[in-house]
């Protein structure tokens, strides 16, 4: 099946018919815009530095695909909440669907994040992920939701996951519970996202052991940076006894404040410890993204010209040449 390339624009405009029983929140150009576009990686010739602190690499545009499938599965993982895993999962794969990618994002926290995220009520669904791993007869096509992204698909989840990891102890294969839902589906999509629970439990290693890469969402802070360790640690233990294609697809700085010392103290030391496995993209703190989470959209369609819509398509640009 062949794909059209998108169009140089920055995204598409945001769908009519916001629920009224959401605040109301300015859209973009409703007040003076505040982000500044991603730099390109060259000027006059000259490369350009990144916060990173590197030359920014030149990434081409994504080719044009034939076909879908079979998808890359990506787990968005770290122990730490609250640096943007979920924010990142769904920016990243409105992104990678802008750019012709099919793409499916799979909730794999008993929290529901990001279901909500995209606008899905995780209190109201009658079957979500954890009946798709728990019960050999719903499948995860069964599961499945459309979101307001075209191309993009939702496996939901809410707090019936929390049971799932003490109820897959006594399983056979227990840590390959997941990779078995998903692996029907794979030929239909080009990209699988997981966006995994804060912590290192079995949920997690079941994502781990079902993923070819793993994309580390990293705060720009100084206690994100000594989590990052243990993590490591974890995946390569997965590696060794379970999954031996699992690699770390990159590691993606999120929350930077330019203006703060601290932030650029610890992007240097990030940079320092896993050099070009950290994406020259991004991102930088932003008002749009509370805001993004209240729309039940992403911010390519909220606020498709912003800093924050420009650098998740930057990020998606780099997944695809990765």
């Amino acid at each position: 099946m062949s794909t059209t390339q998108p169009p140089a624009s920055p995204g598409p405009a945001r769908s009519a018919g916001a629920n009224p029983s959401q605040p109301t929140i300015a859209k973009e150009g409703e007040r003076e815009a505040v982000d500044k576009a991603v730099p390109p990686a060259k000027v006059n010739g000259k490369p350009q530095v990144g916060p990173t602190g590197r030359p920014l690499r030149a990434i081409p545009d994504p080719p044009l695909l034939e076909r879908h499938g079979p998808a890359q599965v990506l787990a968005m993982c770290n122990q730490k909440g609250g640096v943007g895993k979920t924010t990142s999962t769904i920016n990243l794969g409105a992104a990678l669907a802008e750019y012709g990618r099919r793409v499916l994002l799979v909730d794999f926290d008993p929290q529901g994040a990001l279901s909500v995220g995209l606008g899905v009520q995780p209190h109201e669904l009658e079957q979500t992920v954890y009946n798709a791993i728990m019960e050999r007869a719903v499948t995860a096509d069964d599961v499945l939701r459309r979101t307001k992204i075209e191309g993009m698909d939702l496996l939901p989840s809410n707090i019936d996951l929390s049971a799932a990891e003490v109820q897959l102890v006594a399983e056979v294969g227990r840590e390959h519970t997941l990779l078995r839902v998903l692996q029907p589906v794979l030929r239909d999509y080009d990209y699988v996202l997981v966006d995994c629970q804060p912590s290192l439990g079995l949920l997690t290693v079941n994502a781990l052991t079902a993923a070819d890469g793993v994309i580390i969402p990293l705060e720009c802070e100084f206690f994100s940076l000594r989590g990052v360790a243990l993590l490591i640690d974890t995946i390569e233990k997965v590696r060794e006894r379970l999954n031996p294609k699992l690699d770390i697809t990159g590691i993606l700085a999120t929350m930077f404040d330019p203006r703060t010392l601290h932030s650029r103290e610890v992007m240097a030391r990030v940079v320092e410890a896993f050099g070009d496995t950290v994406f020259d993209t991004v991102i930088n703190r932003t008002v749009r993204f509370p805001e993004t989470t209240v729309a039940g959209e992403p911010i390519t369609t909220w606020a498709p010209k912003s800093a924050g819509a420009q650098a998740y398509r930057a990020l998606a640009r780099e997944v695809i040449a990765r």
